[in-house]
């Protein structure tokens, strides 16, 4: 029987979910179904990108709602596969609260790759783009060293400001400034090869494929907030670079 404890626990699958990178309709679907799986008469879920609601009825009459306030994102698909695995499980063996709390638990303090393995990713990824849209070995080689740059930027200011506009706007500026200094003393040859392999480390693709696929499932309002946000971030990245043009055409002018 679905009591307030269960009841938050499933807010909990729900709210780690769309955190770590969930669309809006799986994340109503799987609360939908977990509370029908404990005998939910009636469940409504009304999800956005910064709230989840659900109001649910037991065959008893009584009401039952809770709601959670989303205040960050981040994306790590090793964990929404594993909520996704719990919950179905969930739903097919209606195990007892304090399972589920447990399982929560372990996902949640799951570690991510270790600082080395993702600054090497950062790298590669950069270098990769930059060869892809036409750079050479060298312009590769520095943007490669720039995206391990971005990845130390991006931690150490999230340690003082996780605003998402202020941290792209500011990576931005750094990666742009960077790629110019190094291109003007010679290592690199193209700024642009450069940034562009940067930019793709920062620009919202799940955000933006988030939002067009909650748009096509009949989840309006979500789908138009999150695109709202993605086109928002796309244009702090823009005006970050937009700085150093600024800023080195006052040094040059």
């Amino acid at each position: 029987m679905l009591t307030k404890e269960l009841l938050s626990y499933i807010l909990d699958i729900g709210e780690l979910m769309l955190v770590n990178g969930a669309e809006v309709n799986r994340v109503e679907d799987s609360i939908s179904r977990i509370c029908k799986a404990y005998d939910a008469k009636r469940v409504d879920v009304f999800t956005i990108t910064s709230s989840i609601v659900v109001s649910i009825q037991l065959k008893s009459g009584n009401t039952l709602t809770q709601t959670r306030r989303i205040l960050s994102y981040s994306t790590d698909l090793d964990k929404l596969d594993r909520l996704n695995n719990l919950s179905h499980y969930v739903c097919s063996h209606t195990p007892e609260a304090e399972y589920i709390r447990n399982e929560i638990e372990k996902i949640r303090i799951r570690r991510k790759y270790g600082a080395v393995v993702q600054y090497l990713v950062y790298g590669m990824i950069a270098g990769t783009f930059t060869i892809f849209y036409g750079g050479d070995v060298n312009d590769a080689a520095v943007s490669a060293a720039i995206g391990m740059i971005l990845k130390l930027a991006i931690t150490f200011i999230q340690r003082v400001d996780k605003n998402v506009f202020f941290v792209n706007i500011l990576c931005s500026f750094v990666v742009g400034m960077l790629g110019f200094l190094l291109v003007r003393i010679g290592i690199g040859h193209s700024f642009e090869m450069i940034a562009i392999g940067n930019i793709m480390l920062l620009i919202p693709g799940l955000a933006l494929t988030n939002s067009i696929r909650d748009i096509i499932s009949g989840d309006t309002i979500a789908g138009l907030l999150r695109l709202c946000e993605a086109i928002l971030v796309a244009s702090s990245i823009s005006f970050g670079f937009g700085l150093v043009s600024v800023f080195i055409g006052g040094m040059f002018k």
